[in-house]
């Protein structure tokens, strides 16, 4: 399906995103960090929601409706809306709706709500396939910093299908916009790098360290003495992870976590939160600026276009790391039992 005019699309959501990065800003600034970490939501289903998520929700409902709908009918999924999706125009068929668009307002809530790390704005557009719409139809994706406080320059990445990957650095000082050249690592291996396997909440922080400690010595043998082989950087934010990739800051980042499963099954444990498609939503983007990604197999990374979907990526900054690192982590997850 051909959607006409993307780039008049991406325009809007470019201007959506400055909008909830500049609220979410001013809300950072003007209330306390105690207020902002107040939870909101905390049901069964879906992440905890806390009082600096709620920002964004206004301002995404209501851009959509009045700005996007009434050109390109579509369905809406993003937390806190139903699972299904809300359907802009309200009362249009869902059937004709011509795209499908999934946003993550706030990713890296946590490191934001308490001024430790940058959050990003996520969104990702495919044509409407339904239920059976996949990650992998996406056509258009951004992603824009929400800077700390302290911070005054952020950046915003954009991607279209078969495009070259563009971003962009705000100056929120002056308002001055640059234009961003970002590069996947280079580098032949993660030797004195950042490589990391996702640990962020208790539950099986043992077995994927494990697997993180067994890929790394099968890769570069015993520890030294008073040599740091390698480094890890648990940034709590999938785009935010991306854009490391992206950006060369980081070689390797693997996010396991829903391969755990069977594990704590065993100690009558449950498996804790895990990376949805919309934490991911913006996969185009790093994939055409050369950033590998794929499944816990090795096989390239797909997942329905959901919010309930918990998915294990791998990210490689480029091929020799992918060739270096994948024999000893696909090793060390046969060995520990999680594929």
């Amino acid at each position: 399906m051909q959607i006409d005019s993307p780039h008049e699309l991406l325009a809007l959501i470019r201007e959506l995103h400055g909008q909830i990065r500049d609220a979410v800003v001013a809300s950072c600034e003007e209330r306390a960090l105690e207020d902002l970490a107040d939870v909101v939501e905390d049901g069964s289903d879906g992440d905890t929601i806390y009082a600096v998520d709620r920002v964004s929700e206004a301002l995404l409902l209501g851009f959509f409706a009045e700005r996007v709908a009434p050109r390109w009918p579509l369905i809406l999924i993003a937390e806190g809306l139903p699972p299904e999706g809300v359907v802009l125009p309200v009362g249009w068929d869902p059937e004709r709706a011509l795209i499908r668009v999934i946003v993550d307002p706030i990713d890296g809530t946590r490191g934001l709500m308490y001024q430790k790390r940058p959050a990003w704005i996520l969104t990702g557009v495919a044509p409407n396939r339904g239920h059976g719409t996949r990650l992998s139809d996406t056509f258009l994706a951004v992603q824009t910093e929400i800077p700390l406080v302290k911070q005054h320059l952020c950046d915003q990445l954009w991607a279209i299908a078969g495009e070259p990957t563009r971003a962009e650095r705000l100056n929120r000082l002056n308002g001055e916009r640059r234009p961003l050249s970002l590069r996947p690592s280079r580098e032949h291996g993660i030797a004195h790098g950042f490589a990391t396997i996702s640990r962020f909440f208790p539950g099986a922080r043992e077995l994927l360290a494990a697997v993180d400690e067994a890929m790394v010595r099968a890769t570069l043998g015993p520890p030294q003495p008073g040599k740091a082989q390698c480094f890890e950087d648990q940034y709590i934010c999938s785009g935010g992870q991306l854009y490391e990739l992206m950006a060369g800051h980081d070689r390797f980042i693997a996010d396991l976590r829903p391969l755990a499963d069977r594990y704590l099954a065993t100690r009558g444990e449950a498996l804790g939160i895990c990376c949805h498609p919309y934490d991911l939503c913006t996969a185009l983007i790093a994939h055409q600026a050369g950033v590998i990604l794929t499944d816990e197999r090795g096989a390239p990374l797909d997942a329905p276009l959901n919010l309930e979907a918990d998915v294990a990526w791998v990210g490689y900054a480029n091929r020799a790391i992918r060739a270096q690192l994948e024999p000893a982590l696909q090793a060390a997850l046969r060995d520990h039992g999680l594929i």
